[in-house]
């Protein structure tokens, strides 16, 4: 099946990428329209954002463009969704094969080029890729089956209700075919309407512990991801980046670098300078030659952007309003406050940024690492004024994303180049450029109140500041203006204690730097301060913790009856004690991100000034696991990244410099400082997957503290955790 046969194919089903596309715009007109121009229904939009299932926005109309059959039996998959070490080519190998009939080592999953036709307006991100592909890949699997099967029949000449179908051959009286005979010569296919799913009880490979489909590439250091991408004859490019925040660049002396060895050209377009060489280093070499003069708006130290992102400041926003504020709440009582800060966060993901691009006769070919193939392309046809038929988007497999791909202004860059030197270009940022102008998670501040009167809790209320994730990012709609509060950034935000009068604002804070998606976006940082402080109030009221937050959450919605099953699963398997036993002590805490509720005990230690995890115990619901092992794996991944994140990441700012710029000095966990036990309880709440990439990362932080807490007798209020 190829793409020119691809374009021979007489369509049907076009309704559902009809309702699908409609439904694309039919969000788009709720989030930018008078749905939500009054307070009441803007919160019942936040709250549906914290459960939503993001649609798959591409086009399910015709199971060719994903999927293609070779002479050999063999059924290609191009995926949408791109593999940044999550399994996802996995999952979905899985749908597809379930529904295809085939043995799992029929199936081989690659990226879908943009070219292909085969594009996601919803990206890769969100922990969305295999929840939202749950039905549509099932429905494009099954329908491709059908088809083959109608032109087997065609071709035995035999009636197709007398087809049977086992590992991608069809048989009836005597006669066989495979699917690869039945493509061979086909230029035309009839699409059937969707037939009836596989029923649960009949699934083979779906909710199964398969062995993960790229495993073997990895092992063996197979180039396949965006800095080993290559062109014959390809030239090397190092491009001019700023060191320094909120300042302008000026008055540029290249003189010096256009004399060094191996220099093609200097390249000075559209907002950039970019050395090409033969060479990497040459090119680096000869771009640091070059001079300027830096002009900055103002002056900024940590503590000036500390005291912007400040509870009061920006603009304000109530989104969870259920009873009074604290203050407000009738009758005798006192208020207990606390305040709770988290630090500006690189991605420091292994792979630094970069493309590689090839531009010939107006037309131009990018490998890249991107979570956002058709964003991309089409931000490069508009930068390069090309047709985006012109421009064809090659994703690699991610050397670690976790939202930094979601920005891909290098791939412009590199077709500029390529463009003005009329051979393919190869250009990437080096680890200090990188560390320089990442997309960083945002600072918080957090005010956590309650107010309590003989030993029982009358209100809640969570107040808090941060800067950008959605808004301003690559996949911004541009409706901050209607929504006010940034989507991402109030992210866990909400208090699911429900059972309590309890309110959640947010002020949203303009900020001197990039700042945007970072893996679970505001919910580590709301987690760490909602869940420490729910912790401290049973301290506080002589309350077990886990009775606390049963007894605070109602059962009127089936995510809250979730999240209690998770807390209490969570509890009992971890044998969880309210104290100090042997050295060691206990942290509990639970959220529900994205619809997928978890709960973390962390068992810790201190020796001296060192917090030590020794045991994570999660539970955690994420309705029906597709790959049950890659959920456990995503679970662990998560937890040792929110530990990195709680006790040692974090970025300084001196006289608008961000630092540090290396790894080593941007501290991290090692593996001494993982767990050496995590627990995983998976609870199938739900007979749909839902997200799981991201929600199993918000507890940790508050459970680590949690313990310590106990330990110590000491509330640690601010990420990364410390007691030096």
């Amino acid at each position: 099946m190829s793409n020119t046969q691809n374009k021979d194919v007489k369509k049907k089903g076009v309704k559902r990428r009809k309702f699908l596309k409609y439904s694309g715009v039919g969000i788009g007109l709720m989030l930018g329209g008078v749905w939500i121009a009054r307070n009441p229904l803007r919160r019942k939009v936040f709250e549906l954002a914290e459960t939503m299932i993001a649609p798959y926005m591409g086009d399910t109309s015709d199971p060719l463009l994903w999927m293609q059959i070779t002479p050999e039996n063999e059924i290609i998959l191009h995926s949408s969704k791109v593999e940044m070490g999550q399994g996802t080519f996995t999952s979905l190998a899985q749908l597809a094969a379930e529904e295809l009939e085939v043995e799992m080592d029929r199936i081989k999953v690659v990226h879908a080029e943009t070219g292909s036709g085969n594009m996601d307006g919803m990206s890769t991100g969100g922990s969305m890729s295999v929840a939202g592909l749950w039905t549509p890949l099932r429905e494009m699997a099954a329908t491709l089956r059908e088809m083959l099967k109608s032109k087997a029949a065609e071709k035995l000449e035999v009636a197709s209700n007398t087809l049977t179908l086992a590992d991608g051959v069809f048989s009836a009286n005597g006669k066989t075919m495979t699917f690869g005979a039945v493509v061979e010569g086909v230029t035309e296919w009839n699409i059937p309407d969707v037939p009836p799913l596989k029923e649960r009880a009949s699934f083979k490979y779906i909710g199964k512990p398969i062995q993960r489909v790229d495993l073997h590439d990895k092992l063996i250091g197979a180039p396949i991801f965006g800095m080993d991408a290559e062109y014959p004859d390809m030239l090397h490019a190092s491009v001019v980046r700023s060191r320094l925040i909120d300042a302008s660049m000026t008055n540029f002396d290249i003189s010096e670098a256009e004399k060094m060895p191996s220099v093609v050209k200097i390249v000075q377009e559209n907002g950039f300078i970019g050395v090409v060489a033969k060479t990497h280093v040459e090119a680096d070499n000869a771009r640091r030659k070059i001079t300027f003069d830096y002009i900055p708006n103002r002056k900024w130290n940590l503590e000036d952007v500390e005291k912007e992102v400040s509870v009061g400041k920006g603009k304000k926003t109530i989104f969870q309003k259920e009873g009074s504020a604290v203050e407000d709440i009738n009758g005798e009582g006192d208020i207990f406050q606390m305040e709770f800060r988290s630090p500006i966060g690189a991605h420091a993901q292994l792979e630094p940024n970069g493309a590689v691009a090839s531009y010939k006769d107006g037309r131009v070919e990018i490998k890249v690492s991107t979570q956002v193939p058709k964003l991309t392309r089409d931000e490069v046809a508009k930068a390069l004024g090309l047709s985006k038929d012109d421009v064809n988007v090659i994703p690699t497999f991610l050397g670690g994303g976790f939202g930094r791909r979601l920005h891909t202004p290098n791939a412009i860059q590199a077709a500029i180049m390529s463009r003005a030197v009329g051979k393919p270009v190869k250009s990437f940022f080096d680890r200090k450029q990188e560390f320089q102008n990442d997309t960083f998670r945002p600072p918080t501040h957090h005010v956590m109140k309650a107010k309590i009167h003989d030993g029982k809790i009358l209100g809640l209320e969570h107040q808090f500041a941060s800067g950008d994730t959605l808004f301003n990012s690559a996949l911004d709609p541009g409706v901050a203006t209607v929504v006010r509060a940034d989507i991402g950034s109030i992210r866990g935000g909400a208090l699911i204690y429900d059972a309590l009068p309890h309110r959640s604002t947010y002020y949203h804070v303009n900020l001197p730097f990039a700042t945007s998606f970072w893996r679970s976006l505001g919910l580590l940082a709301n987690a760490f301060a909602i869940e420490s402080f729910i912790d401290e109030l049973a301290i506080k009221t002589g309350q077990d913790p886990v009775a606390l937050r049963l007894n605070s959450i109602l059962n009127e919605n089936p995510y809250n009856v979730r999240a209690k099953k998770v807390l209490e699963a969570c509890a009992k398997k971890a044998g969880y004690k309210d104290g100090v036993d042997n050295g060691r002590a206990m942290g509990i805490a639970l959220t529900i991100d994205g619809g997928s509720p978890c709960a973390h005990v962390a068992e810790v230690s201190v020796e001296g000034k060192e917090i030590k995890v020794h045991k994570v115990t999660v539970a955690f619901d994420c309705g029906f696991a597709v790959n049950p092992d890659q959920v456990r794996a995503q679970v662990e991944g998560c937890v040792c990244m929110g530990i990195s994140a709680a006790l040692f990441e974090k970025m300084d700012l001196k006289d608008n410099k961000l630092y540090p710029i290396n790894y080593g000095s941007y501290k991290m966990a090692l593996m001494r400082n993982s767990p050496r036990e995590i627990d995983v309880v998976l609870i199938e709440g739900n007979d749909k997957p839902g997200p799981v990439g991201e929600p199993p990362l918000g507890p940790i932080g508050a459970a680590i503290g949690n313990a310590v807490r106990r330990l110590t007798g000491k509330r640690l209020t601010q990420l990364p955790m410390s007691l030096v």
